[in-house]
């Protein structure tokens, strides 16, 4: 961040400067996502006892939930900056799929939630129950690294979203051609795959109810175990489901947290000589 001060957000040029800077605060988003802090108190008590000696200036929990939900696209842009500097970035074949991010159970919370209007109810196949909630969309390489996300509501069709992330982020395509894409039964239709084939991407999906038999069919379990591991590893380790946001601007950071410990994780085994997805999935808090 001091060789690269544009990431920094805008602040007017007359003004206190921050105590907490802006290295430090991402750090600390980092640190509490990977060390499974749900709660915001617990985790200032615990820096407070802690990591003196690496943070000397610790703000109340107000002041640093404020600067966390201001952070979103810091945190997006150290996350991808990060993800470029892996081995594992330039990856010619991708999985996408989407997971629940749960933001309430009960009738009243859905009533007075900041986040109705977005959060929708969905329901979860993989554990056969509905939510009410967002998606967290992802694409991934093969070995975990997160290459594009969203969030959306929980109704939101899987397709279009797909559609709308590659064409956020079309350069992401334009220096990698033949790029594959695996997906599950959800990424389907001939409309859907013929606007992927003519980004250059190459679709493989399993084979739906009343259709031919497509190629490849039997590499789809592994590679589809790649991301229900990156899944579980968000669910399981980094407590996505836990969140605690409620409201937008806070999901999204919380959300973010999540998203750049993950690629810290795999940025630190890829540079370490470690096995990145072993790594990834047997890690220990």
């Amino acid at each position: 961040m001091k060789a690269r001060p544009d990431l920094a957000p805008e602040r007017p040029a007359v003004g206190i400067t921050p105590q907490l800077t802006d290295a430090e605060l991402v750090t600390l988003a980092m640190m509490r996502a990977m060390l499974g802090f749900t709660s915001e108190a617990r985790w200032i008590r615990h820096a407070r006892v802690h990591l003196r000696h690496l943070f000397p200036y610790l703000p109340q929990q107000s002041g640093c939930n404020k600067r966390l939900r201001k952070a979103a696209e810091l945190l997006r842009r150290v996350t991808r900056i990060l993800a470029t500097r892996t081995s594992v970035w330039s990856d010619d074949v991708w999985v996408v799929d989407s997971t629940p991010v749960e933001c309430g159970r009960s009738r009243e919370t859905v009533k007075r939630s900041d986040l109705a209007g977005w959060a929708q109810y969905g329901y979860c196949a993989s554990h056969s129950r509905f939510f009410w909630g967002l998606r967290l969309h992802l694409v991934c390489t093969l070995q975990g690294l997160p290459i594009a996300f969203a969030l959306t509501g929980a109704k939101a069709d899987e397709r279009e979203t797909l559609l709308d992330l590659l064409a956020a982020e079309s350069h992401l395509l334009a220096t990698r051609p033949g790029q594959t894409l695996i997906g599950d039964k959800k990424y389907y239709g001939r409309a859907f795959e013929r606007e992927l084939a003519q980004q250059g991407l190459q679709l493989l999906r399993p084979t739906r109810k009343g259709e031919r038999q497509l190629p490849g069919g039997s590499l789809f379990k592994p590679l589809r175990q790649v991301i229900e591991s990156v899944n579980e590893t968000f669910k399981g380790q980094l407590d996505l489901e836990h969140h605690r946001g409620r409201t937008p601007r806070g999901v999204i950071a919380r959300v973010m947290q999540r998203i750049l410990a993950l690629t810290a994780v795999i940025w630190h085994n890829d540079h370490t000589g470690q096995a990145t997805l072993r790594q990834l999935t047997s890690y220990d808090h």
